[in-house]
């Protein structure tokens, strides 16, 4: 359903046509803005960091970011030729660059909706997983029922605890 869009209105969904065109869905937990969701995630720290196919990151009892595509931990705000950073493959185990976000917290957090996932840590790194055209890239849970996916094909599937929120 391409250009479906919905609003969460009074613990309910109700399609974009019967809300004004420019409102955005804002909680606690989670801002819409036109090419992104913003995490409530600032201030966090990474308090578990597990690996089985995945690379899993858990924050506070309800967060946690899995990631099971390849992912790029770099410094600074971008990526440059003299930093490359760190290549983390979760489905080959390739992720003990990722224990230094042991204990890092999160300065921001934002699931793109082209599927991309971008943290920032308060270490200077920046963690960057890109959707994948075969399978879910990552996924993000949070409390109530909250849950961002980057499904197949570069979008983002956008979860509340009141339903389906199609991003």
């Amino acid at each position: 359903m391409a250009g479906w869009k919905s609003t969460v209105l009074a613990g309910g969904l109700a399609p974009q046509s019967e809300v004004d065109q420019g409102a955005q869905v804002s909680t606690s937990l989670a801002s819409e803005l036109d090419d992104r969701w913003i995490l409530n995630l600032g201030g966090l720290s990474v308090s578990q960091i597990a690996v089985d196919f995945r690379l899993t990151l858990a924050m506070h009892p309800d967060w946690k970011v899995m990631i099971g595509a390849p992912a790029d931990l770099s410094q600074g705000p971008e990526r440059t030729e003299s930093d490359s950073g760190f290549r983390l493959v979760p489905e080959a185990q390739d992720v003990a660059s990722a224990l230094v976000l042991f204990n890092a917290k999160i300065l921001s957090a934002a699931a793109f909706k082209n599927g991309t996932l971008r943290i920032v840590f308060d270490n200077g790194l920046r963690l960057v997983c890109r959707s994948n055209p075969a399978y879910e890239a990552w996924e993000v849970c949070g409390p109530s029922g909250w849950l961002f996916v980057s499904v197949p094909g570069g979008r983002l599937a956008v979860w509340s605890g009141h339903g389906e929120i199609r991003a």
